[in-house]
């Protein structure tokens, strides 16, 4: 309709957006300067405004004014259409400038453009989007693989957009029609979409609204995205189109396409892939040199040890996976990056204890398998919801869903608290056997139960000196209990949601949790208030892990990624993405360049943390893998799962001849070997024990841990 052309043409010149207008005026083939015509007729014959929405806009400023583009334009400058219909205002769907329009007050003309507005057609919606779809299945397969990581996000927001401008019946025929299209790894959260049916439901919705903030990340070849772009501005496809340019981030690399596996891999958290950008910062993975101190010889060590108190049957072992050696490792963070604390004569003792429990460690491997000793925790009807082992094994205890911590002595040694304050002062200070006199002998007992916290404890942590014992719980506190006293001493409160773990520095001192509010929380053990927060992830943070260099925190998360996070700045420095469900479990390899995550979708995967890539994924879980542990000296990966088994996989042959060169990690080529059962050792059944816990001995027996469940 001629005349409402010349209202938008005037509409524009009077906003000096002269480069929309011109592109408007070729589009429409209205050359010269025709713009008289009497403009206040056209605002009452708007059923003429539908032929204005069928002028295509052009490729350049002219965005497709459609009934979705509400978000787009809410990130410019917040407007409201004056009518009250929600949509945006008239600068806004045509100019896409933003604030530079200075809107005056026509009533004609915006009555005009708020009814064009209205007009973007959501009948279309699905056309778009068959169209689209119809466009990649007949490309290339080179090109389809990588076009179809497109189907997923652009359904979401299309479906979102409709709902958004209330468009209910054909939100729900655009759902039902294309639903059955999306990967099978999507099903949770299409479970989640489809409930959002109205504009209300999605005010409440944090995770559909960090899908509308947060851009969704594609890694795509160069070739496949020119292909894309070329069909969606041949086909004027600007709904699409806007979408690509606002919602999405499409991370473009040169070079070949990858191939469906190489994509499968990766893809599947709730924000798509990491940018490589996101993964290139470096990190210091090596070990932090030990301190130098002299170690007694026993008589029976006399032959099995070299001078300088190591044994001798790790000598060859050095290059390998990471025995400690006297050299500075070249990766390692300098020894003062952050304050650790200074080791106390017990902790002294205790590695001197440790390096003679090495001396007799069995060397593991595919021909010579751990034994395992499984503790199973019976009548657990408070049911059982956190294990942790102390590092010398000689405890365990126990969280329950009914608030309470229990610790247990595993050894013959009960366990006993330390006399009352009348008591202590009768002591002679200076006697040899001091420590022994201030234990209270009438409290030994095997168990311990610690009351304090109001909900289920879902994560434990012992310290590495066994003096402390960390809790968190639904409460939303993190309680720090005295193994001396076995009372609590500091309760934590910083997350206001349930915390669902925690975790000690291998060097004590410091902690982290994390929780419900998708933060994890870096603490000391001496400060009220924690000294980093790492925030970032989409969803809960599931569980929490320390790199043995305690330089590192790596936590995993509901929103399907694994982040390690610098504990000196708190940036994050690695995006690990490539699970189709929760994370729940990690476990750092001990020379500290790998790391194994397990997740609700029973794959472990492994990662290279120097250069950031997926190098393995182990499967056979059909279950949630809740529990990972590599052996003392790296040589094995033991998993456990919900599925009551406990699998054994050799770590050596998954970690060597890893192809990390340049290229890999530019464009996330990765290769997985196809078949990850060369590697399954072993697998091992209990009786209806879900597997909760693993740990190595400083020996290398594995204990496991779970609760029977009688179902």
């Amino acid at each position: 309709d001629r005349q409402t052309l010349v209202a938008v043409l005037q509409f524009l010149r009077r906003s000096n957006l002269r480069e929309s207008e011109e592109i408007l005026r070729r589009e429409a083939r209205l050359l010269g300067d025709d713009l008289g015509g009497n403009v206040a007729t056209v605002a009452s014959s708007s059923p003429a405004v539908a032929a204005v929405a069928a002028v295509p806009p052009g490729k350049g400023g002219a965005r497709g004014g459609t009934a979705g583009s509400l978000p787009r334009a809410a990130g410019r400058h917040l407007c409201r259409d004056p009518r009250g219909l929600g949509g945006p205002c008239a600068s806004c769907s045509l100019g896409g400038f933003g604030g530079s329009v200075v809107v005056e007050d026509q009533p004609d003309v915006s009555a005009v453009l708020s009814a064009y507005n209205q007009q973007g057609d959501p009948t279309l919606y699905e056309e778009y989007y068959s169209g689209l779809k119809h466009f990649i299945e007949c490309s290339l397969d080179c090109h389809r693989a990588e076009l179809s990581q497109l189907f997923y996000p652009l359904f979401v927001h299309m479906y979102l957009e409709l709902v958004y401008n209330q468009h209910e019946s054909e939100a729900k025929s655009f759902f039902e029609r294309f639903h059955g299209d999306q990967e099978c790894y999507y099903q949770d959260d299409l479970r989640v979409l489809s409930s959002l049916t109205k504009k209300e439901h999605m005010k409440g919705n944090e995770t559909m609204l960090d899908f509308r903030t947060s851009k969704f990340v594609l890694r795509i070849s160069r070739d496949s995205y020119q292909l894309l772009k070329r069909h969606l501005q041949e086909k004027q496809n600007n709904q699409i189109w806007n979408i690509v340019q606002e919602h999405l981030y499409i991370d473009i690399f040169d070079g070949m396409p990858r191939s469906k596996q190489q994509i499968d891999a990766m893809v599947g958290s709730l924000a798509g892939e990491a940018k490589r950008e996101a993964n290139k910062a470096k990190v210091f993975f090596g070990l932090l040199k030990e301190p130098e101190f002299d170690v007694p010889l026993d008589d029976e060590d006399e032959e099995g040890e070299n001078e300088e108190g190591k044994p001798k049957k790790k000598k060859p072992k050095k290059d390998s996976v990471g025995s400690k050696s006297k050299k500075q490792d070249p990766n390692a963070p300098p020894q003062n990056r952050i304050p650790l604390p200074e080791l106390k004569d017990s902790d002294k003792l205790d590695k001197v204890m440790n390096m003679k429990e090495a001396a007799r460690r069995v060397r593991l491997g595919p021909e010579c398998l751990p034994s395992i000793c499984f503790y199973t925790f019976l009548n657990a009807y408070q049911g059982l919801t956190a294990v942790d082992i102390t590092d010398d094994s000689s405890m365990i205890v126990g969280g329950f869903a009914d608030s309470t911590v229990r610790v247990w002595s595993v050894t013959p040694k009960k366990l006993r608290s330390v006399k009352t304050a009348a008591d202590l002062s009768l002591i002679d200070k200076e006697s040899d056997d001091v420590l022994e006199r201030i234990m209270d002998e009438k409290t030994a007992s095997e168990l311990k139960i610690l009351y304090g916290h109001s909900g289920p404890v879902y994560g434990t942590s012992f310290s590495p000196d066994r003096n402390y014992l960390l809790s968190c719980s639904e409460d939303g506190t993190v309680r720090l209990w005295s193994l001396q006293t076995f009372t609590c001493l500091v309760g934590y409160k910083g997350h206001n949601y349930p915390v669902w773990d925690t975790q000690f520095s291998p060097y004590g001192y410091y902690f982290v949790s994390g929780g419900h509010d998708r933060v994890a929380r870096l603490w000391a053990t001496d400060h009220y208030q924690p000294l980093r927060i790492f925030a970032g992830h989409l969803a809960d943070v599931t569980c929490t892990r320390f790199h043995p260099n305690s330089n590192y925190v790596a936590t995993g998360s509901a929103d399907r990624t694994i982040r390690l996070w610098d504990v000196l700045n708190g940036n994050c420095v690695r995006i690990f993405t490539g699970h189709k469900g929760p994370i729940h479990s990690l476990a750092f390899s001990p020379n500290g360049r790998f790391l194994a995550t397990g997740a609700t979708d029973g794959r472990v995967l492994l990662w290279d943390i120097g250069h950031g890539l997926m190098v393995g994924e182990l499967k056979g879980h059909t279950d949630t893998v809740y529990a990972l542990r590599f052996s003392r000296d790296g040589e094995i990966l033991a998993s456990g799962s919900m599925d009551n088994t406990v699998r054994l996989w050799d770590a050596v042959k998954a970690f060597e001849d890893l192809e990390t060169d340049d290229f890999t990690t530019a464009t996330g080529h990765i290769n997985l070997p196809e078949n990850s059962q060369d590697l399954l050792l072993g697998t091992y059944m209990t009786k209806s024990t879900p597997v909760v816990h693993l740990h190595f001995t400083r020996r290398n027996l594995l204990l496991a841990a779970g609760a029977y469940s009688s179902q």
